[in-house]
């Protein structure tokens, strides 16, 4: 699961957990976000993941008013400790970030699946900036486009399978976000991919990875509710 994962499970404040996959799509596009190494500080400055601001988890609560203004800043947290990780999960969660998630397998289960460390190069602040998004659809175009799906168009949902589901756009197809570089094959080159997922995190990750595959693509940044019989509920925010 992924930082914007089922709505429901986020509005109940269960735990929700970030794929290292996920985490160096996130780095490698250079999507704004914020990465919290919880670990002590030695260990921290002894080996990091990129672009990580370390906060000892003991030392968390006093940096609340650090953290970003903006409540649906994605906020990655990660320790050598599953404790840990989920403590500092829901003390962040607790304080109204609603893209808040923790490193699945934390600093070893990224460094067991090959992905790189740095040493002594920790941010000293937490520092977000959204920046604009290439490649955006707009909501009504997007809608005009659900409803009937031009000859075209391939809509690529790029939720989790059980998300999906609950509910799908008629005619489209669901590759979850993780998987689209293995799935290629199955995403037609000779039409426009229109993609989303549930908030425009993932969906914007499948979209840069299906540019660098040459594919002609857009993507809905907006929380996005499908009904069973497919009826859309978007909502978009500055």
């Amino acid at each position: 699961m992924f930082i914007d994962g089922l709505p429901a499970w986020k509005k109940a404040g269960s735990l929700i957990a970030s794929t290292g996959a996920n985490l160096k799509g996130v780095i490698d596009k250079d999507i704004p976000h914020v990465l919290i190494d919880v670990r002590p500080a030695d260990y921290a400055k002894k080996e990091h993941i990129k672009g990580a601001v370390n906060i000892p988890l003991k030392e968390l609560a006093g940096m609340k008013p650090k953290f970003p203004e903006n409540k649906k800043a994605p906020i990655v947290i990660y320790c050598a400790s599953q404790q840990a990780m989920e403590e500092a999960f829901k003390a962040v969660r607790g304080w109204g970030y609603v893209n808040a998630s923790y490193l699945a397998g934390g600093m070893e289960g990224w460094k067991k699946a090959g992905n790189p460390v740095e040493n002594d190069k920790l941010k000293t602040e937490i520092v977000y900036v959204p920046k604009p998004r290439p490649g955006e659809i707009m909501p009504e175009e997007f809608k005009t486009i659900a409803a009937s799906t031009p000859s075209g168009k391939f809509i690529l949902d790029v939720r989790d399978a059980d998300e999906a589901a609950e509910g799908m756009i008629k005619g489209a197809k669901n590759i979850p976000t993780q998987d689209v570089g293995d799935r290629i094959a199955e995403i037609p080159k000779d039409k426009e991919i229109i993609i989303h997922c549930s908030t425009g995190a993932r969906a914007e990750i499948a979209y840069n990875t299906l540019k660098e595959k040459g594919f002609k693509a857009r993507f809905l940044n907006a929380t996005v509710k499908i009904a069973k019989d497919g009826k859309l509920e978007i909502t978009k925010e500055d």
